[in-house]
């Protein structure tokens, strides 16, 4: 079967943007399997993936391999997905507690 003049199964244009749900949260992440976390940093959508390329996590600046499991996070707003950040599981699990991590030039010691 060849394609249906660049539609999906669901009828949808593939070039379609995405639902943006107002008034009806779950629209906007139904399909990607996100839920609403809130804290004092804000609420956010967050799901659990395990990505196919390396990507580097916010909370402690350390790789997070492909294929590893983890969280990827985005606040909950409109235009909040073109903020999205990939998060080791744990390091968003204590991202509250967690020290704004240190800047160090490129010829600083590391500790």
């Amino acid at each position: 079967m060849g394609r249906h003049n660049g539609r999906r199964r669901d009828g949808r244009r593939r070039d379609a943007p995405a639902e943006t749900g107002e008034g009806d949260g779950d629209a906007r992440f139904g399909r990607s399997g996100a839920r609403r976390e809130s804290g004092s940093d804000g609420d956010w959508l967050v799901r659990t993936v395990a990505g196919a390329k390396t990507y580097r996590c916010p909370g402690c600046s350390q790789q997070i391999g492909p294929g590893s499991p983890h969280v990827v996070a985005w606040p909950d707003v409109v235009s909040g997905l073109v903020s999205r950040r990939h998060w080791h599981t744990a390091c968003w699990r204590e991202r509250e507690q967690r020290r704004p991590p240190v800047e160090r030039g490129r010829d600083a010691p590391r500790h």
